[in-house]
């Protein structure tokens, strides 16, 4: 695509990057409030509908997206794959999560991203490891589950079980959305972010949208809330998809993942500030170090590319084998997502 298309591509990775944690985080603070007052499917539903809306509107206003949009549409298994991993389960993973232990919790939990998306790199797509990504792989998770399971991490008090399940519900949504970033780098990233979710947010509304009117009283929202739902989706959910979906094409979905480390701390300072939650207490500050240090030592941790072990390595073209560069386009952005892995 042109770079008329793409219009982040005037935005340098820092500006992204920045932006998308700041829209994380007020994300999650409004989430938070709004699956307190109403049903978490309900506000899934509603933020991805408009989301969808949104993102229509730009493509209506921009004729040049639309054969994109065409040929992104005619992926059916991709879009199909990526709207049930990356909305309809991480959604409602998430969403459900936070209506048990609360917006700063499952913040937490999801900040686990970077970790998981590098377990499922190994597993999965071959990707490098070494022994400081593992260690701070199980310290990054063991840090989150004391936050989650601290008492002083969150006001009021919280069963066991409600933890517990809160926790998994959380992790389930979490691991969906780091496959999600593979399936997207290696069956859309050839496409501008704008084109490829148009269709992938579609399908992801249909989705939600039937579950919902199924088996929630969508009634029972007022219509204040439904001004809120549909803000929290056209004016913050929308651009976080655009700018995370164009990092993933830039750096990669590790980097991406990672660069998200930030928001619990600012979900959890937002929720002090709105009277949600008590001050953070000394055990919660160190888990949240303890993290972040975890999560770091996945992400900083690099591995030397095995071509550099065989003279192959040094022969032109080597540097972009066949087998994880199947066209083109997408070959740059999978080079600097492995790199970063």
């Amino acid at each position: 695509m042109s770079a008329p298309d793409r219009p982040t591509r005037r935005f340098g990775v820092p500006a992204l990057a920045t932006s998308m944690v700041l829209l994380l985080a007020v994300g999650w603070v409004v989430s938070g409030r709004l699956v307190h007052d109403n049903p978490p499917l309900a506000v899934a539903a509603g933020r991805t509908v408009t989301s969808f809306l949104a993102i229509c509107a730009i493509c209506a206003l921009r004729p040049s997206s639309w054969p994109g949009v065409r040929v992104s549409a005619g992926r059916w298994r991709a879009v199909g794959s990526l709207a049930v991993l990356g909305f309809f389960v991480y959604y409602t993973g998430t969403l459900l999560g936070v209506d048990r232990i609360g917006a700063s919790r499952v913040g937490l939990v999801v900040s686990l991203l970077p970790c998981i998306t590098f377990a499922i790199g190994i597993v999965a797509f071959r990707e490098q490891t070494s022994t400081r990504k593992v260690l701070g792989t199980l310290l990054a998770v063991a840090a989150a589950f004391g936050y989650a399971l601290d008492g002083g991490s969150s006001s009021g008090s919280t069963s066991t079980g409600a933890l517990v399940g809160g926790v998994a519900l959380a992790l389930m949504g979490t691991f969906t959305y780091a496959l999600y970033g593979y399936v997207y780098r290696q069956h859309m990233s050839d496409m501008p972010p704008m084109v490829a979710l148009l269709p992938v947010t579609g399908v992801a509304t249909v989705l939600l949208g039937v579950v919902a009117a199924l088996f929630v009283p969508l009634g029972s929202v007022g219509l204040l809330d439904w001004a809120q739902i549909a803000v929290l989706g056209a004016l913050l959910t929308a651009p976080v998809f655009l700018i995370s979906h164009e990092l993933i094409v830039r750096k990669g979905p590790l980097f991406t993942s990672a660069v998200a480390l930030v928001v619990p701390f600012l979900v959890r300072l937002g929720e002090w500030a709105r009277g949600a939650a008590e001050a953070p207490n000394l055990a919660s500050v160190l888990f949240l170090i303890l993290c972040s240090a975890g999560v770091w030592m996945t992400v900083a941790a690099r591995t030397p590319p095995p071509a550099a072990e065989t003279p192959a390595a040094e022969a032109p073209g080597a540097e972009t084998p066949a087998p994880h560069s199947p066209s083109p386009p997408p070959a740059p952005s999978a080079e600097t997502g492995r790199s970063t892995s």
